[in-house]
């Protein structure tokens, strides 16, 4: 599909970290702090959090290793309790792991005996559900994801993308409203990462979940993201949060809009200025 890149759209302006007036809020942290405690010593993963996600809206966390971008995604999904401040769910307190939610992680972790389609189908399972209920469904979001002829596959037939493809599936088989996912391209390789990138921008397209999407990647934040949050090093705190404005979908022509280079340079001197890269060139995609 090829991509008409609007020069006078938003560009790379800066945005709240809070949903606009009269938005919905469906995720909202505030004040939201993390320290970890071992052999007597303290580790101060999060700072002071305060962001909100609309519902309907793909929101990505880009920063350097060990910033507490993954702890986040994890107090938001209930796996993690902040030590201090506020986390809710589509405004319920998160103080347990979280159901109404789909998970993807960097690995799809899938079980090796049984075929791409029963994998999908997994979590109807555990959740005491009959899973030839959602067979139909299972089948048609593996048609999404690219993967409709591979339902009967076994995962060492499938690359490291189709994996990753089922993982996907694996996380809308209930039709959730909200999807985690951390880092969940860091493991494939470039080109294969690229067409991830947009078979999910044309997932997202279809359903319009909300999403928190984790990465190193300036440029698949940007690329994926409506904002993009900039998290400093540890503690992690909210650095800034862009606004790309590029127009959807995002082709590979995106790339070349201004907004694009606008909001990767901008990025990347956050993280010159910092100290998190180094050098005298600007490197938009750095990871």
């Amino acid at each position: 599909m090829t991509l008409r890149v609007a020069r006078d759209g938003a560009g790379a302006g800066a945005a709240p970290a809070s949903a606009g007036a009269g938005e919905p809020e469906y995720v909202a942290l505030a004040g939201v702090t993390k320290t970890y405690r071992r052999d007597g010593r303290e580790t101060h993963a999060l700072d002071a959090i305060d962001l909100s996600i609309r519902a309907g809206e793909f929101l990505a966390i880009v920063g350097p290793s060990g910033c507490g971008k993954s702890t986040l995604l994890r107090i938001v999904a209930g796996l993690h309790l902040g030590t201090s401040g506020e986390t809710r769910v589509a405004g319920r307190i998160v103080d347990r792991p979280q159901t109404d939610l789909g998970i993807v992680f960097q690995s799809p972790v899938l079980l090796a005996w049984r075929t791409a389609i029963d994998n999908v189908l997994v979590q109807v399972e555990l959740r005491g559900h009959d899973p030839r209920a959602y067979r139909d469904r299972a089948q048609k979001l593996l048609e999404q994801v690219g993967l409709g002829d591979f339902a009967d596959r076994f995962p060492h037939e499938l690359s490291g993308g189709m994996r990753q493809r089922v993982a996907i599936a694996r996380a809308l088989i209930h039709d959730a409203p909200l999807l985690l996912m951390d880092e969940p391209f860091g493991a494939l390789d470039a080109l294969t990462r690229e067409q991830m990138r947009l078979d999910l921008e044309a997932l997202w397209l279809a359903t319009r979940k909300t999403v928190l999407f984790i990465t190193h990647s300036i440029d698949e934040a940007v690329l994926l993201a409506d904002r993009v949050v900039v998290m400093s090093p540890r503690p992690g705190r909210v650095e800034r949060v862009f606004t790309p404005g590029l127009p959807r979908p995002r082709g590979l022509e995106a790339r070349r809009a201004r907004e694009f280079v606008d909001t990767t340079e901008a990025i990347t001197d956050i993280f010159l200025a910092r100290g998190v890269l180094h050098g005298a060139g600007r490197a938009g995609g750095a990871t």
